[in-house]
């Protein structure tokens, strides 16, 4: 079978310090998952770079729009073509094609559409196409969207079981310390028990996108917990990719802790959004509580129902 490897290539890795596409260093990433995929990889990349592509499309026209959100909007729409393009352009050259999808964070919340992406995706790796992914920004709404598309990238590592998870920043991995201070070292495998999160780093943004090393070190461990090893490296260095799946062993490595059910990286990926409540009686819930067998939720349990659900969906009990 493939193994699967899903990329994320975040704004800073992918844009100059003038916010404009960096096409040497993408090329040089397209490249070596061309070559990871003759090598029998399944490639999928998360791909930020839209909005940002998009300052350098619509140019003095954005004057005309006074509205923030229809600015980014504007931004994100102008720009996803440019950015697709750009992937067309550079895939082509090594003999692949890439197809566009775009998400948005109810789609992993909802059952029936979380199947239908799934499948789809699905459908493209084993045509052979290598999908990059981003969030829709265009129909998004604040409440709904991902904290950033390391979130993103480590949802779809779980919806398709990937074996490697690689986040692209612009350090070697995760320091533990200040990168800053002196005898600071970066962090060849993560341990729980040796490291906590909030003691390594400091939460924040990136200038060009949302996302920060907090939100990797998040991300990364929740995608190990279900099954997926990740990394965390720096996009610009040479070979990174190939190196993180080579003996070189580049980045800081999360290794992956068993292997959860396709249900359960669901509702990880549900994110405890319910679209409806149950209240139970006491016999209920005490069947329900006990964890030494499966147990139904059986109508006569019930004492009352809110909201409309269906089907597969989240529910809270």
């Amino acid at each position: 079978m493939n193994r699967r490897i899903v990329v994320k290539i975040g704004s800073q890795v992918l844009c100059d310090p003038q916010g404009a596409l960096n096409r040497e260093v993408l090329g040089e990433l397209v490249g070596q998952m061309a070559r990871l995929s003759a090598d029998g990889w399944q490639v999928l990349v998360v791909s930020s770079g839209a909005v940002a592509a998009g300052s350098g499309v619509a140019g003095d026209r954005l004057d005309r729009v006074s509205d923030p959100v229809a600015r980014k909007q504007v931004l994100a729409a102008a720009g996803q073509v440019r950015l697709m393009e750009t992937y067309r352009s550079l895939f082509d050259r090594h003999g692949l094609t890439v197809a566009q999808v775009l998400t948005s964070k109810s789609d992993f919340q909802t059952r029936g559409h979380y199947l239908n992406m799934r499948g789809c995706v699905e459908a493209l790796l084993t045509a052979g196409i290598v999908p990059v992914i981003n969030e829709n920004d265009v129909v998004s709404i604040t409440e709904l969207m991902f904290t950033d598309n390391d979130e993103l990238a480590g949802l779809l590592a779980g919806m398709v079981k990937a074996d490697l998870l690689c986040l692209l920043s612009t350090v070697p991995g995760v320091y533990d310390g200040d990168p800053d201070a002196p005898g600071t070292e970066c962090i060849r495998s993560w341990d729980d028990d040796r490291y906590r999160v909030d003691d390594v780093v400091q939460a924040g943004a990136s200038s060009l996108g949302r996302g920060g090393m907090h939100s990797k070190l998040t991300i990364a461990r929740k995608a190990a917990q279900l099954g997926t090893e990740v990394v965390i490296a720096d996009g610009a260095a040479p070979d990174i990719l190939l190196n993180v799946v080579g003996e070189a062993r580049a980045g800081t490595h999360f290794p992956a802790k068993g292997e959860a059910s396709p249900a359960k990286r669901w509702l990880a990926s549900a994110d405890h959004q319910a679209t409806g409540w149950v209240t139970v009686n006491a016999g209920a819930e005490a069947a329900l509580m006990d964890r030494s067998r499966l147990t139904s939720l059986l109508p006569v349990g019930i004492e009352a129902v809110e909201g409309r659900f269906d089907s597969g969906d989240v529910i809270q009990v």
